[in-house]
C-alpha cells in the first residue's frame, strides 16, 4: 500500500510539473484564443460584422457580375486601397452583392439592380477570426502557405488537449490517494 501511495504521489507531481510547464508559456496564446472565440460566438450580438443591407427587390433585370466587379474595383481604387477581390457573395434574391477584398478588410455591398455602392464597412469579425486562428501573422507577412496559422493552431490545440488531460489527472490522483488512505485506516 505504501508503494502504491508513493507511485500515485510521484505521478501527481509529474503531472503538476508538466501541466505548469505547458500552461505558463502558452497562457497568452490560450487567453487570446479564448477571448477571440468568445467574440466570434457573440459577433452578431456585438455587431462585429456588417449587416446585410436591404433594398427593394424589383422586377428589373439584374446587372452582370462583371458590372458589379468593375463598380467595386473603381470605388475601392478611388479610396486608395488595393482592388484585388477575394470573393463576391452574390445574393440575387436579396438584390445585394458583397465584395470582399484580399489585402484589407473592407466589404462593399452593391445593389444588383443599379450597381450603386450601398455600404462600405470594415469586416471586424474577419480580423478577429484571423487573430483567433493565427492566420493574421500570415496575412501581415503575405505567406500563402499559412505556416504561422498551422504552427499556432497546432501548438494551442495540442496544449489544450494536454492541459485537459493533465488537469483531469491532477484532480483524480489526490482522490485516489485519499481513498487508499481511508481504506487502510478501516
Amino acid at each position: 500500500m505504501e508503494q502504491q501511495l508513493k507511485s500515485l504521489a510521484k505521478s501527481a507531481r509529474w503531472y503538476r510539473k508538466a501541466h505548469r510547464f505547458v500552461a505558463l508559456p502558452l497562457v497568452a496564446f490560450l487567453f487570446i484564443m479564448g477571448t477571440t472565440g468568445l467574440l466570434l460566438a457573440w459577433k452578431d450580438e456585438f455587431k462585429l460584422k456588417p449587416p446585410t443591407a436591404t433594398i427593394e427587390v424589383k422586377g428589373n433585370a439584374l446587372i452582370s457580375l462583371d458590372s458589379i466587379k468593375n463598380n467595386a474595383i473603381t470605388h475601392i481604387e478611388n479610396s486608395g486601397l488595393s482592388s484585388e477581390i477575394d470573393r463576391i457573395d452574390y445574393r440575387p434574391h436579396k438584390g445585394i452583392a458583397k465584395v470582399i477584398f484580399t489585402d484589407h478588410f473592407t466589404e462593399l455591398q452593391i445593389d444588383c439592380y443599379t450597381g450603386n455602392i450601398i455600404s462600405e464597412q470594415t469586416r471586424t469579425a474577419d480580423v478577429i477570426e484571423m487573430i483567433h486562428d493565427g492566420s493574421i501573422i500570415d496575412f501581415i507577412f503575405k505567406n500563402s502557405s499559412k505556416p504561422a496559422k498551422l504552427f499556432y493552431s497546432t501548438l494551442t490545440s495540442l496544449s489544450l488537449m494536454f492541459l485537459a488531460f493533465s488537469g483531469f489527472w491532477l484532480w483524480l490522483k489526490p482522490r485516489q490517494i485519499k481513498s487508499i488512505k481511508s481504506n487502510s485506516t478501516k
